[in-house]
């Protein structure tokens, strides 16, 4: 696979965008970790072979720290709501993270290339494995809380996964599905106490010794696979390297997060997501950042709030749910300690909630737009215009275009699907692939561009404006759910015959999901609201409770085309006024 190449480089730094200033930033620091790599990004070194995130970054910045040429800010700043707290500098992070390393290896077995799934809530453990994880070469699957036993049994066979890490509250469905597969040998629980079957996460590592190498990785080797949904079939396993999420920030100019070792960031992504991977792990700790977590069990206001007041936080991610949600308070009674700059990402962010935010905090909020395959593709950057509705610029190293269906260029105005150039150099950023399945692989691409999936347009500025999606993926709270998931799990009901299952607007949460049911004729009900609520509680058991249809509508028959497929397009724009 071919990546970005010298000349590639030469030509990137010579497309300079507006309005932003990366260099001889006022705050950086001429040794850090990011500045080492200006030769690179100015195209006069190639970008290296061999590359670990870990050694590379994190371990460099230990140095810088102890050399004292670091802000004394910790790396990494956890606390959980109830008055317990943690910070790490980068010297503990790589301490400990080395001791779980090991664990890894020694105890578990595990070598460069297994894999590994994930599943923990936003607990500190889950970022000593993701670096140990780094150190060890091995590929980290990482998997939201609210997985259900079904969703867990389908990531471990179709990763072949050989050891799976989660808590009390995950580890019966393992156990209730863990016969089921094959490759799976160890099991390891992070909790305060004992499970048959299970090594204590906590106590091994606690034990282990903190000597250890960290292995040598190539820059495209596998560092995660991310399962997401699609709108048929089940999640694919979306692999990233270690080149297009530990290199690329490196690589890029100081776009959407424009970090210094100052400053404090946080991001209330589930650790499941890849925004989580981005804004709280690489791209911070590329700059030296400190990464703050609270450990939020439920998005809650007064939490969010509270925290930013109590707190020296720069820097806000969230989903625009969030901020549609902190915008119904009265923020009169909150006074942030330190924020100055806010992001939304994983869905379209309204115009009215970006201007009461603003009329209510003073700070404006920059939309990010992106993918699991792709990263951050377009943002709107600190001092940039920000144009309401849109979702900025085009990030670095992405040539991003609107195209038709035969992978024309469109010109400015004219609706069409987003789409990055991917040939005949595929950039740092997007994924390698999707993991045994070559079909899906190529189908993301037409012509010489990979293909989002979403429809948009681009203006003379080169402000891209998302339209709505291409298929029938369903964006509630920046969950990504696939019809296909929820359909599947209703069929499986006594009472329906059929279903198809579509995105409905809503007022908090953007889109939610919506479920057309046909129910069975042997089935006969008096009371549709007991069985909606019914209906729901089934699919909550089934797969993730956030997939669950928070709107049912029974019909008689759903539209079909000629050859019985379902038309959900017109269901979807009968919801959305559309017809």
């Amino acid at each position: 696979m071919k990546l970005f190449k010298l000349q590639t480089l030469k030509s990137l730094w010579a497309l300079k965008l507006p309005n932003r200033t990366f260099r001889g930033h006022p705050r950086l620091l001429a040794s850090d970790v990011y500045s080492q790599y200006e030769s690179v990004r100015r195209g006069e070194q190639e970008i290296p072979k061999y590359f670990n995130f870990a050694s590379d970054v994190l371990d460099k910045w230990s140095e810088i720290e102890k050399a004292g040429k670091r802000p004394s800010n910790p790396a990494f700043w956890w606390v959980n709501g109830k008055g317990e707290e943690l910070k790490w500098s980068f010297e503990e992070l790589g301490f400990l993270s080395r001791k779980v390393a090991n664990v890894l290896t020694k105890v578990c077995g595990l070598q460069k290339g297994d894999r590994i799934v994930v599943i923990l809530p936003r607990v500190p453990e889950w970022w000593l494995v993701n670096v140990a994880c780094m150190r060890a070469g091995i590929v980290l699957i990482p998997g939201i809380s609210q997985l259900s036993a079904k969703d867990i049994l389908y990531r471990l066979q179709a990763s072949k996964a050989t050891c799976i890490i989660t808590d009390d509250t995950l580890a019966p469905a393992v156990d209730s599905v863990a016969s089921e597969c094959q490759f799976l040998k160890t099991k390891l629980i992070v909790s305060k106490g004992s499970r048959e079957g299970w090594l204590n996460f906590t106590d091994l590592y606690r034990n282990q010794s903190a000597d250890h190498s960290c292995i040598k990785t190539r820059i495209q080797d596998s560092v995660i696979i991310f399962f997401t949904s699609g709108t048929t079939g089940f999640p694919k396993m979306t692999e990233h390297s270690q080149g297009s999420l530990g290199f690329r920030p490196l690589l890029s100019e100081r776009y959407w997060l424009d970090l210094t070792p100052s400053d404090v960031i946080w991001s209330t992504a589930d650790t499941g997501w890849i925004v989580a991977s981005l804004a709280s792990l690489f791209d911070p700790w590329v700059f030296g950042s400190c990464i703050f977590i609270h450990k939020l069990p439920q998005i809650e206001s007064a939490a969010i709030l509270n925290t930013l007041c109590r707190f020296p936080i720069d820097t806000l991610v969230g989903a625009p749910t969030l901020f549609r949600m902190l915008v119904q308070n009265d923020l009169s009674n909150y006074k942030f300690m330190n924020l100055k700059h806010c992001m939304s990402g994983g869905e379209p962010l309204n115009p009215e909630v970006m201007e009461q935010w603003k009329s209510k905090t003073g700070l404006d909020i920059h939309e990010i737009y992106g993918q699991t395959e792709t990263g951050i593709i377009c943002s709107s950057f600190k001092g940039m215009k920000i144009k309401p509705g849109s979702m900025g610029k085009a990030a670095p190293l992405y040539d991003v275009q609107i195209i038709d269906k035969n992978a024309n260029i469109l010109p400015p105005g004219q609706q069409g699907e987003i789409a990055i150039r991917s040939k005949p150099i595929r950039p740092l950023g997007l994924f390698s692939e999707y993991v045994d399945n070559p079909k899906k692989t190529a189908e993301s691409e037409r012509g010489d561009f990979y293909v989002t999936g979403d429809r948009g347009t681009m203006d003379e500025d080169g402000y891209f404006q998302f339209v709505g999606r291409d298929d029938d993926i369903i964006i509630s709270s920046g969950y990504r759910i696939g019809p296909f998931e929820v359909e599947s799990a209703l069929i499986e009901h006594p009472a329906v015959a059929e279903t198809a299952v579509v995105s409905s607007p809503d007022p908090l949460r953007g889109e939610v999901v919506k479920a057309f049911v046909v129910l069975s004729p042997t089935f006969s009900c008096s009371d549709l609201e007991s069985l909606t609520c019914d209906l729901q509680e089934h699919v909550k058991k089934t797969t993730a409770p956030y997939k669950y249809p928070r709107k049912v509508e029974f019909v008689q028959e759903l539209p079909k085309t000629v050859t019985g497929k379902i038309k959900r397009n017109e269901l979807r724009n009968k919801e959305w006024g559309r017809m």
